[in-house]
């Protein structure tokens, strides 16, 4: 997707902005953030885009980039993954090689049990001197 980078651009205007909303790349969640300052938004617009208009990754590449972060557990964006999915097709990516980047991203979740497991044990190690005292109470009474 070709974006006009904003180079001598007139103050107060937000070409990324504007392209991403012609284009339909533009989520309805970031209109708060451009009502209340455009040129924040602008900014940050800006630098995200970089890594597309830089070109170095091939564009499908990006579009496995997009598709990741939009399907990871901290993101789940619907509307995002699906409109990457669908553009990843249309630059020629497999089937095979989409569900490998939706299985390589899945593994965030892990991360959830990886940290909890361990606290788990840990409390109720801390818990079995009174677990065990109960019993033993339990079973003379």
């Amino acid at each position: 997707m070709p974006i006009d980078k904003g180079q001598g651009s007139t103050p107060g205007a937000t070409p990324i902005c504007d392209q991403l909303r012609a284009t339909g790349n533009w989520n309805p969640a970031w209109d708060a953030l451009a009502e209340i300052d455009p040129a924040w938004t602008e900014k940050f617009m800006a630098m995200g885009m970089h890594p597309v208009l830089a070109g170095v990754l091939e564009p499908k590449v990006l579009e496995f980039l997009a598709i990741a972060v939009d399907a990871s557990c901290t993101h789940m964006y619907a509307p995002g993954t699906r409109r990457h999915i669908r553009k990843a097709l249309e630059l020629g990516a497999t089937r095979a090689e989409i569900a490998a980047v939706l299985q390589a991203v899945s593994v965030l979740g892990i991360h959830s049990a990886s940290l909890g497991m361990p606290m788990l044990l840990e409390e109720l190690a801390a818990l079995e001197p009174a677990h065990s005292e109960d019993t033993v109470r339990a079973a003379a009474a």
